[in-house]
């Protein structure tokens, strides 16, 4: 069966973006800030906006919003992943699987990831409240504004939360769906 991917000129999407092994890989400063570099450089060659986005220890929640003009996510995520991989100082890596040497590949990411297209304002709304609270759905923190590698206060700043949105126990489904 051949996988297909939904693409839209225009649309905006979420995906969910895990490391090989669900390997920690994002527990210093310094991979996130060259993940974050490495996008900002795809952005300014293939635009989209970050609409909302966390990086957590072994993987990435994002939406993006495309030009109208241009459905190739699939381009952008390639073209982020192997540029990390490639500027990212060798790491422990663990023995290579056959499948990957064969393909010149180092275990940095999991080959696929998961992309959804957002149908409307409430499912972007549900979305971008998962991103914001999936730390705290993996005890990282105990509450969203705690979280640094989220765009959780650019959200409080524009007014979309309160700075403590999801502080009370009203909140503790939101990021177990």
């Amino acid at each position: 069966m051949r996988y297909r991917r939904i693409l839209e000129p225009g649309g905006t999407f979420f995906f969910t973006i895990v490391t090989y092994e669900r390997r920690k890989l994002f527990v210093h400063q310094e991979p996130i800030d060259l993940l974050l570099k490495v996008t900002d450089e795809i952005r300014k060659r293939h635009p989209f906006v970050v609409v909302a986005q966390a990086i957590l220890p072994d993987h990435i929640h994002a939406i993006w919003e495309l030009p109208p003009d241009d459905p190739d996510y699939p381009t952008r995520w390639r073209l982020i992943k192997t540029g990390f991989t490639r500027l990212l100082p060798a790491i422990n890596d663990p023995l290579i699987p056959d499948s990957h040497q064969n393909k010149n590949e180092r275990t940095i990411w999991q080959r696929r990831y998961w992309e959804h297209t957002i149908r409307d304002d409430r499912d972007l709304d549900h979305h971008i409240d998962y991103i914001h609270f999936n730390p705290v759905h993996h005890g990282l923190v105990k509450y969203p504004h705690e979280w640094r590698y989220s765009t959780f206060l650019r959200f409080v700043e524009d007014g979309y939360y309160p700075i403590d949105w999801a502080t009370s126990d009203i909140y503790k489904g939101i990021g177990s769906e």
